[in-house]
């Protein structure tokens, strides 16, 4: 299954894919609202507002697998990233990233080695992943 494949839902439950994304680079990272590193939100919108006329995105996946630092609503996470940190880039559902229920796009993103050769279950809260703009993934 190539990654253009993988059903995703946005924040608002609208139907989304990868391929709505061709040919950008894609940072793909589970976020969190209660977390000590929530305030990397600044720097994930800096890069998605330096970047995006360059053919770049971020791409943030709510999850609350990690200590329940996602317990909101789809509607309480999309106020709080807006309110608080300016968020412009795209939100998705909230998102199981390891474990028997891990969403396809996460099995994908941790089977695929790092530059140390190493793969596996996400660890934490903003852990990220970069695709190159023919959605390879480089990290």
């Amino acid at each position: 299954m190539s990654l253009y494949d993988i059903p995703l839902r946005t924040l608002t439950g609208e139907p989304a894919s990868l391929a709505d994304y061709r040919g950008k680079a894609l940072l793909v990272v589970n976020v969190a609202s209660k977390c000590g590193l929530t305030p990397q939100y600044t720097g994930l919108e800096r890069l998605q507002q330096q970047f995006a006329d360059r053919g770049f995105s971020v791409l943030g996946f709510p999850s609350n697998q990690f200590a329940g630092q996602e317990p909101g609503t789809a509607e309480e996470i999309a106020t709080f990233c807006s309110t608080t940190y300016g968020v412009s880039f795209p939100l998705f559902e909230k998102t199981d990233v390891n474990g028997a229920d891990r969403h396809p796009l996460y099995a994908e993103l941790t089977g695929t080695p790092d530059a140390e050769g190493a793969a596996g279950d996400v660890q934490w809260n903003f852990e990220g992943f970069l695709s190159n703009e023919r959605h390879a993934i480089a990290a």
